[in-house]
C-alpha cells in the first residue's frame, strides 16, 4: 500500500473551482443559496438566485415547459461546475454534461424545489461553468499566453481560471430527457 501524504497537502481542486465560480456569481449580483446541495439523485454544485426580470434562455417552473421570459420573479440557477486540467479528455468538462448527467441534475433540482416550495414558481435554468486548472511550476520554463478569463484564482500550487459560464446550458422536457 502506498504511503500518501495527508489529504490537506493536496487541495480539492473541484471544490476550489466551485469556490471561484461562487465568488464570480456573487460579483455578478447573484446570491448563493446553497453549495454542494445533496439528495438521493446526486449533488448540485451551486444553487444561486438573481432577482429582476427573467432573461432569454430561462424556462418556467421545472416540468411545465413554459418559457417565462418576462416574469419579474427571481431566477434560480442550478450550476454545474467542471474543473479540468488544460489537456483533459472531455473538452474541458463540456462532454461530461451528457444526457444522463442532465437528467440527474434535473431530478435533483426537482427535489430541491419540493423541499423549498416557496421557490417552486421561480423561473429556473441549468448553467454550466468551465474552470481550467493548471499546476504552477516552481521553475521558470517559458512565458505562456493566458486566454481572457471571467475570473482567476491562484493557490501556492495551482492557477484556476473561469474560462466560460454557459447560462441555460441545457433544458429537459421531462425525466426521460425527451
Amino acid at each position: 500500500m502506498a504511503n500518501h501524504p495527508p489529504y490537506n497537502n493536496y487541495p480539492d481542486i473541484g471544490n476550489t473551482g466551485e469556490d471561484l465560480v461562487a465568488q464570480w456569481l456573487k460579483s455578478q449580483g447573484w446570491v448563493i443559496l446553497h453549495r454542494r446541495w445533496r439528495c438521493r439523485w446526486g449533488e448540485i454544485d451551486i444553487i444561486a438566485q438573481d432577482g429582476g426580470v427573467a432573461k432569454n434562455g430561462v424556462m418556467g417552473r421545472l416540468g411545465d415547459g413554459e418559457n417565462s421570459n418576462l416574469t419579474p420573479s427571481p431566477i434560480l440557477a442550478f450550476v454545474e461546475v467542471k474543473t479540468r486540467s488544460p489537456s483533459n479528455w472531455d473538452a474541458g468538462g463540456r462532454n461530461a454534461i451528457a444526457l444522463q448527467k442532465q437528467v440527474k441534475l434535473w431530478r435533483a433540482a426537482q427535489m430541491f424545489l419540493v423541499k423549498h416550495p416557496q421557490m417552486a414558481d421561480y423561473p429556473c435554468r441549468f448553467d454550466v461553468a468551465i474552470v481550467s486548472c493548471q499546476q504552477i511550476s516552481t521553475q521558470f520554463t517559458a512565458v505562456k499566453v493566458i486566454e481572457k478569463s471571467l475570473a482567476d484564482y491562484s493557490t501556492a500550487a495551482y492557477r484556476l481560471t473561469l474560462q466560460e459560464y454557459i447560462p441555460a446550458a441545457f433544458e429537459l422536457a421531462n425525466d426521460n430527457g425527451e
